[in-house]
């Protein structure tokens, strides 16, 4: 995300992406690959789940996961551009579904229509962008309420917990938990990890445990496993039956 600030804040806008995706001639993924993720994902989506994923653009990730065993996964895009060649290139791949819609307003899907949303950099672009806190936000909602009850928001991001965890916290009630990914992993690094990729990461209210673990300015993606609580949380419940 090192562009002039006046493509930045334009992540947000459906123009941006279009005439970015007409120039493009093959697929781009953002951060990391099927491949390198897939032990993460297996870990946490079964392959029987119904996944979303935002932000798909023309990433090589959602062929990779039906690939793998996945059976049906939705992919939404605010580029038409991107979105009609991703249908052309998969018409003859059932499992794979390529719909144009902006993450921010989900209103096609019903509520809880989901077992789990992977998001690849999406959430990060919009960061980017122009009303970022309040795009993000409607980003998030949404995120939560496709879901079902128990379903899993997988975020792959560069936004270390002091910038991510609060975001998240205000849009949803989540269990969280965090795990990262060597950077390099992405260019088919094989060196040595900073940290077992299934394994997660201690994580305090504030995310300084994350420090303690890694040093500071780790060289890594963070992805956070968002886990839905259900819709009453026991405690509102307790608090309701108190009064």
């Amino acid at each position: 995300m090192t562009l002039g600030t006046s493509t930045t804040q334009a992540y947000g806008e459906a123009w941006y992406w279009d005439n970015r995706y007409a120039q493009e001639a093959g697929p781009f993924d953002w951060y990391q690959k099927y491949p390198s993720l897939s032990p993460l994902l297996r870990l946490y989506v079964p392959s029987h789940h119904r996944v979303l994923v935002v932000g798909s653009g023309n990433s090589a990730f959602s062929e990779g996961m039906t690939d793998d065993g996945y059976g049906d996964v939705v992919n939404i895009d605010i580029s038409s551009v991107v979105i009609e060649a991703m249908q052309k290139k998969y018409s003859n791949h059932p499992q794979l579904k390529y719909i144009k819609m902006d993450a921010r307003d989900m209103s096609a899907f019903q509520t809880g229509s989901f077992d789990a949303v992977i998001d690849k950099g999406t959430l990060d672009s919009l960061l980017c962008g122009s009303n970022s806190q309040i795009n993000a936000a409607k980003m998030l909602e949404e995120v939560g309420r496709v879901l079902k009850d128990k379903g899993v928001y997988i975020l792959i991001t560069y936004g270390a917990p002091i910038s991510r965890l609060r975001l998240l916290r205000d849009s949803c009630s989540w269990t969280i938990k965090l795990h990262v990914i060597d950077k390099l992993m992405s260019e088919g690094g094989s060196g040595h990890q900073k940290w077992e990729l299934t394994s997660p990461i201690p994580l305090d209210d504030g995310g300084s445990s994350v420090e303690a673990a890694l040093g500071k300015n780790p060289d890594v993606h963070y992805i956070y496993v968002c886990i839905k609580e259900n819709s009453l949380r026991p405690s509102l419940d307790h608090e309701t039956a108190m009064d």
